[in-house]
């Protein structure tokens, strides 16, 4: 998945992880399942009288290794997806898991197996040892797999226990080990879980902060410039309109020589503010381009309707002016508004160009104006 997709919610975010950490380590594990029951059987005292345990035990434990690789992650990768593939990954791990205690417990019980049983045990360690370290997303999922690949082998050697007390007493210590470094394997891998959450929470802030202007909350240039190209060529490939609507405060360097800059910045924040509470729309960007300079990207939006939404916001600007200690300051704006059009704009910097000189157009026909480009 790519970064972008990435999930950003908690819940979301660890189901994704798990599921990509159990989809890389489990194929590993079937591949060697395989081969320990392919030496377990061919150093036996005697494979070709154990062919019918051999072929049954070759032609399930690949079976399980292809179910492994065949199951795939879901290209939908939402919670619901996402559970269910982890279940019933899991029920594979744990079918596996018991095929190989019930492949270990035969290995120790059959007297034709008593050459091969040392590999059949050391197979045992590998396997518990592996799956208490690489599987302990889930603790109670992981230690079921733990027993039912390690208590086959021990019920058995409980059986004959007479001959077998050194080894049952010494993989039942390793047991205890096991399950301690499972539960210490399930922590390390939370820890590590909640630190990436808190770098992906990093990463959100700085990438909310290098796209938001600082004063006005408002998207800032780089978000334009980001944005702008994109809303362009999904407007070319989806036929649909897109409006750019670009905005100057007027005689803003007065607000600031006469009053300040603290009074300039003060209308800054007030004119961002008029400017959301006129184009509600979640699809509309609006953006500070810098200075007194804004802009409104309008997606799915017609010229006209373009053109009514901002010079409603012209006539309110207008009539409602700029509160400062005392007095009211008159506050208008002056505006260019356009449509994206494939057979004039050759590009989006050619669009942006039309509807930047409409803004000038305004300006220079006395300002307080909306100019259509």
């Amino acid at each position: 998945m790519a970064e972008a997709q990435v999930p950003r919610q908690p819940h979301a975010f660890a189901l994704w992880r798990e599921a990509q950490d159990t989809r890389i380590r489990s194929p590993l594990g079937g591949i060697y399942y395989l081969l320990a029951w392919l030496l377990t059987w061919a150093f036996s005292n005697d494979p070709a009288a154990l062919v019918l345990p051999g072929v049954i035990g070759i032609a399930l434990f690949a079976l399980l290794l292809a179910l492994r690789l065949l199951h795939r992650l879901p290209q939908e990768q939402s919670n619901d997806s996402l559970s269910r593939w982890l279940n019933l990954h899991w029920s594979l791990i744990l079918i596996t898991a018991l095929s190989w205690g019930a492949a270990h417990a035969l290995a120790q019980h059959h007297p034709l197996f008593s050459s091969s049983a040392i590999i059949a045990t050391l197979s045992t360690i590998a396997f518990s040892t592996a799956l208490a370290f690489n599987f302990a997303m889930r603790k109670k999922r992981a230690l079921l797999a733990l027993l039912l690949i390690y208590l086959p082998g021990l019920l058995t050697l409980a059986l004959a226990w007479r001959e077998q007390y050194a080894l049952l007493i010494t993989l039942s210590f390793y047991l205890s080990y096991l399950l301690l470094a499972l539960n210490r394997s399930h922590r390390e891998y939370h820890n590590t879980l909640k630190l990436e959450l808190q770098l992906l929470d990093q990463q959100e802030r700085l990438e909310h902060l290098s796209c938001t202007d600082s004063l006005t909350q408002l998207g800032n240039r780089y978000q334009f410039n980001s944005l702008f190209p994109v809303m362009v060529a999904n407007a070319q490939r989806q036929s649909q309109p897109l409006s750019l609507v670009l905005l100057d405060i007027d005689f803003f360097k007065r607000i600031n020589d006469e009053y300040g800059h603290a009074c300039g910045d003060s209308c800054l924040s007030d004119f961002a503010e008029r400017m959301r509470q006129n184009f509600r729309r979640d699809s509309d960007a609006l953006l500070r381009l810098g200075g007194e300079e804004f802009g409104i990207l309008m997606p799915n939006t017609p010229l006209e309707q373009a053109r009514l939404l901002a010079e409603q916001f012209r006539l309110e600007l207008e009539r409602e002016g700029f509160n400062v200690p005392g007095a009211i300051l008159p506050l208008t704006t002056s505006l260019g508004v356009g449509c994206y059009d494939m057979r004039r704009d050759g590009s989006a910097e050619s669009f942006f160009k039309r509807v930047d000189d409409a803004l000038y157009q305004a300006k220079a026909a006395g300002r307080n104006r909306l100019e259509q480009a």
